[in-house]
């Protein structure tokens, strides 16, 4: 954190110019990687037998501020940038990274990688091909991190001001602006060369109410791969209002009741229910390792037949939407469940490898620094046919889900646990109490089976969502339409 004396100057000096932004590894940088010197890295990591390699370049610029209690508590700014090579004998994978991109750091790391998947056969030729085009699914014409400092302060201020005259009631308000442009580069000594530019962008709102010594907090934002512009849809006052409005009404929140119970789930968010639950065991390498509930169920019937599932990495500026994945293969919409029956996992090149099928575009990673691994993007479960006016009116006596907390979940059988922030009684078809401490407890697989209506609202989620697994991070994007579920067990706190 920085002194306060030093933020103003700091933020300032946040208007730079996009060039300080691109990658010192691309054309006419100070470190530029080209075809030759690629298929010279190839070779060495194919020097002891590998039957496969590639090389991974990135470059992230981030930064971020904090507005608490009407000061700007904390101004960061960071650079990272280096070479991941990994080399592939079969199923034995060696991985090695270095952040220096002088000649002798980067040929070690590639015979490091070489050493540790060795094979019997002698290296061949490397040729790159540099002829492909990728999609353009984010290209913008200012990136957030061009935008001078104090104008992204004052979208923190504004926001903050909004909350607090909103209701006198509001006694804290955090505001956060997230941000990152991160650029990489992929080749691979099957010929591909592909290279992107991906920014990031994400505003948060988190309010504090009290009344007679209760308090309770309420929470907006949203993002995306997009710029400021983001604010002309759903201004920081709008956040800052929705997160008031959210910790007063809380504040006549009920204890939760508890037992096997109707539930509705709100549209948009509520797919990260489906992602957590559902989604990750779909990822090709759990199944390929036979750790997956959907392992060897290809063709079978796994879900609900209204039920229809994809990972869909080409919607535009979405937060989990790629042009290209992290081993430079290009991604696109991949039907996972469809009408209730598994039909696809999500492949990186490893597992599309076991299964004898193409990459699906899903080999995902943090950074350099790690290997890739079969990774969600925006995982969407596609719209019914139910108005959600109608779907209320089906439940005697449920709850309505509208946003979800923290969860965990098994991968191997599906069980979850997830906690809901905000979450309404619903009797004789309408919605009516504010509840609090509510937990839904269940199993993916059953759950998807227990889908008994589906809107035709499908929503995707604001660019909030991070996933986490094997210990690295990557944005993804959630969604789905409103959702009846006949059962689940409702964990409440009301005796």
């Amino acid at each position: 954190m920085l002194p306060q004396r030093n933020v103003r100057g700091y933020i300032a000096q946040m208007a730079t110019h996009s060039a300080l932004y691109r990658a010192p590894f691309g054309p006419g940088g100070a470190s530029e990687i080209d075809t030759t010197l690629a298929e010279r890295l190839l070779s060495v990591a194919l020097g002891r037998g590998a039957d496969y390699a590639d090389l991974f370049f990135e470059y992230r610029a981030a930064g971020g501020l904090v507005f608490d209690d009407g000061i700007l508590k904390s101004a960061s700014r960071g650079v990272s940038m280096g070479l991941g090579v990994r080399a592939q004998q079969g199923d034995a994978t060696g991985y090695a990274y270095t952040e220096k991109l002088d000649w002798d750091a980067m040929k070690r790391a590639a015979e490091t990688a070489a050493s540790i998947a060795t094979g019997g056969g002698a290296s061949l030729p490397v040729k790159v091909n540099v002829g492909r085009t990728l999609p353009s699914r984010y290209e913008l014409d200012k990136v957030t991190l061009d935008v001078p400092g104090m104008e992204k302060r004052r979208i923190l201020e504004r926001a903050a001001a909004a909350a607090h005259a909103h209701d006198k009631l509001v006694v804290k308000v955090e505001c956060s602006f997230a941000e990152e442009i991160r650029e990489i580069l992929v080749v691979t000594s099957d010929g591909k060369l592909a290279r992107d530019v991906q920014p990031l962008m994400r505003f948060g709102v988190r309010v504090i109410a009290e009344r007679d010594g209760k308090r309770q907090d309420g929470s907006s934002g949203g993002g995306g791969r997009t710029t400021l512009g983001y604010f002309d849809g759903r201004s920081p006052e709008w956040h800052a209002v929705k997160a008031a409005e959210q910790a007063i009404l809380m504040l006549d929140a009920q204890e939760a009741p508890a037992g096997q119970m109707e539930v509705v789930l709100a549209p948009g968010d509520s797919g990260i229910l489906l992602h957590e639950a559902v989604g990750h065991g779909l990822e090709a390498d759990f199944n390929r390792k036979g750790t997956s509930n959907y392992a060897n169920q290809i063709g079978q019937l796994v879900a609900s037949e209204c039920c229809t599932v994809v990972d869909d990495a080409t919607l535009l500026q979405s937060r989990g939407s790629i042009n290209v994945d992290d081993e430079g293969n290009e991604p696109r919409s991949s039907v996972l469940i469809e009408n209730g029956k598994l039909v696809g996992y999500m492949h990186d090149r490893l597992s599309a490898n076991h299964y004898k099928l193409g990459p699906s575009g899903n080999g995902r990673r943090e950074s350099f620094a790690s290997a890739p691994m079969p990774r969600m993007t925006n995982t969407i479960l596609l719209a019914g046919p139910h108005d959600a006016e109608e779907i209320l009116k089906t439940v005697k006596r449920g709850i309505f889900a509208k946003r979800f907390g923290g969860g965990q979940v098994d991968i191997s059988n599906g069980d979850f646990v997830f906690s809901l922030t905000e979450s309404y009684l619903v009797e004789d078809g309408k919605i009516t109490a504010p509840l609090k401490g509510v937990n839904l407890i269940g199993n993916g697989p059953d759950v998807l089976r227990k889908v008994a209506m589906l809107g035709n609202d499908v929503e995707t989620s604001d660019g909030v969502w991070t996933c986490g697994k094997d210990g690295q991070s990557v944005p993804v994007g959630v969604g789905c339409p409103t959702i009846k579920i006949s059962s689940i067990t409702v964990g409440g706190t009301k005796i």
